[in-house]
């Protein structure tokens, strides 16, 4: 697993800050496996993946990339790529096993165990408390669209910042709630798999509210916690100047990005959205004092970014045009076509397009800011085999990251505060309804053997980071 160094690093000719934080992603159920040990319950995704034609091959996460067995070479590897920050994600069943009561304690000492590894290491542990992985037992007992779900969170958050507010500095509450809301309650392509859009906006309030109770949770404890939410923002761009494009361009930003970005920093939900939703739902889950709750100061926003999407209005025969699956991932908006342009695709068929990350950062810093920014999440997934001499050649990956992290650099130069960049991902996973079908890291598994395999990019991203930016 040995990273090669290149002792004759140039100085780069796009530099970053020197405080610039650069760091890889993960997230539990897709890497850590031991799904059934030391206390763990089910989570949705054990349920989902179990459920026959939900995930591509079966594929489930018992196993994953074996992380938890195997976190002291994996956290060796994160210092020898340089990594100065590494973020991850606890897995709740494991943590409170039901979704209540008490802290499971072999749970939590593996987290212990892995900020120790960490900071020994001199990396800054970036925690986020929820990507994905409810407990079952909640979901039975309404899941996200249930209320009280909002207030189990709270209570996890707080059981978790028992156990490791004494090192860990920054604290995330949600990775992605949109996908949680929207692809798990509306078109059902993720955990747990319901097809309903007034469900799926009431998850998407009970995230928002849960988020709020998490981080006044945390903040009673510690007041001046450093605290934010991960978003996967959209980046949107209307076919065309006709009204209908317009219009469709407003519907999936309210659907896609105000819904979440509104009350979180603005203590509102826009107008039009609740207009465009009023045949699923009169918003009456809305309680009063929620939006005060989730209204609360934050200190950094996570964005994560992997294309843009044009979009269109509905066709003459008003049938849609998506690489979204039916029933619809946008309540109320689902008639609105997304649009495919001449651009080279990743293996998941996602158009690069660098330059949708600077107007997405720009747009985010002008409407919402001033807030600190980080990139939480930027990658792609290809085709990656391992050749004869035992490397993993993967230049399409390494094109990919350098033109996102010019963009990043030309946002910057531009005033948007941007703090650091984390790749996505560290290791090759569990690709949710994909299963093992898609690689996104710039580690290459071998999932038989664990055989971790630092790709080019790997290389490419440790002189990155020693060089503090990229080379000409």
């Amino acid at each position: 697993m040995t990273i090669q160094q290149d002792s004759q690093l140039a100085s780069p000719a796009v530099a970053f800050p020197q405080d610039f934080l650069w760091g890889a992603a993960t997230a539990s159920y897709q890497i850590e496996g031991g799904a059934f040990e030391d206390g763990r319950t089910s989570s949705i995704w054990d349920t989902f993946s179990r459920t026959p034609g939900k995930v591509l091959n079966g594929d489930n996460g018992d196993v994953a990339c074996d992380h938890y067995h195997r976190r002291a070479d994996d956290v060796r590897l994160m210092s020898e790529l340089g990594l100065r920050s590494y973020r991850f994600s606890v897995a709740w069943p494991r943590v409170q096993p039901g979704g209540r009561g008490p802290a499971n304690q072999k749970g939590l000492d593996f987290y212990r165990g892995l900020v120790d590894d960490l900071l020994g290491r001199g990396i800054e542990p970036w925690l986020t408390l929820y990507h994905w992985d409810l407990p079952q037992e909640l979901e039975d007992a309404g899941g996200w669209p249930a209320r009280d779900t909002a207030y189990r969170f709270a209570e996890y958050a707080g059981l978790v910042h028992d156990a490791l507010g004494d090192r860990v500095k920054f604290w995330t509450t949600h990775n992605e709630p949109w996908c949680s809301a929207f692809l798990g309650y509306g078109s059902g392509v993720h955990a747990p798999g319901v097809t309903d859009g007034a469900k799926a906006l009431a998850a998407a309030h009970h995230l928002n509210l849960g988020h709020g109770l998490a981080v006044q949770a945390i903040r009673a404890a510690v007041p001046d916690r450093q605290m934010g939410i991960t978003l996967n923002l959209h980046s949107l761009k209307a076919a065309s100047d006709a009204e209908a494009d317009r219009d469709a361009e407003r519907r999936i930003d309210g659907v896609g990005n105000r819904v979440f970005l509104d009350p979180i920093f603005r203590g509102e939900y826009p107008a039009d959205l609740l207009a465009d939703t009023a045949e699923l739902t009169d918003w009456g889950f809305v309680h009063d004092g929620d939006l005060a709750v989730i209204n609360q100061p934050l200190d950094m926003l996570g964005v994560n970014y992997y294309t843009r999407q044009v979009v269109a209005g509905p066709s003459d025969d008003g049938a849609p045009q998506s690489h979204w699956r039916a029933p619809s991932a946008w309540p109320g908006s689902g008639q609105v076509r997304f649009l495919t342009r001449e651009l080279p695709v990743t293996e998941m068929g996602w158009e690069v397009d660098p330059d949708g990350l600077v107007a997405l950062l720009k747009r985010t810093h002008e409407d919402y800011g001033p807030i600190p920014m980080y990139i939480t999440e930027n990658g792609a997934a290809y085709d990656d085999r391992v050749a004869p001499d035992g490397s993993v050649p993967d230049p399409d990956r390494v094109a990919y990251l350098d033109a996102h992290l010019k963009a990043c650099h030309e946002a910057m130069a531009a005033g948007v505060p941007l703090r650091g960049y984390f790749a996505w991902s560290l290791l090759d996973n569990y690709e949710w309804a994909w299963g093992y079908s898609r690689r996104f890291g710039i580690v290459h598994v071998d999932y038989d053997t664990q055989v971790r395999t630092p790709k080019t990019s790997a290389h490419w991203y440790a002189d990155v980071i020693r060089r503090g930016g990229l080379a000409a």
